[in-house]
């Protein structure tokens, strides 16, 4: 399947913190070959940011950890 077929099925999903007034928010959904789709809730037709799971459990880790507090 191309990543644009598989991207515009995908099973997107965001925090269940978020609230429900649509702002700020981002969407992640796990895709083939061990990649991620990233996309934002306000422009959910722009084109998503796709990584590998390793860049993104990185991430996740590193906001648990508090790297990107400013």
């Amino acid at each position: 399947m191309e990543l644009s077929q598989e991207l515009a099925s995908a099973a997107w999903r965001k925090a269940t913190k978020s609230g429900s007034n649509g702002g700020d928010c981002l969407e992640v959904a796990p895709l083939s070959r061990g990649r991620v789709g990233i996309r934002d809730t306000e422009a959910p037709e722009r084109a998503p940011f796709v990584v590998s799971a390793t860049v993104w459990a990185a991430f996740l880790d590193g906001a648990k950890n508090g790297e990107f507090d400013f």
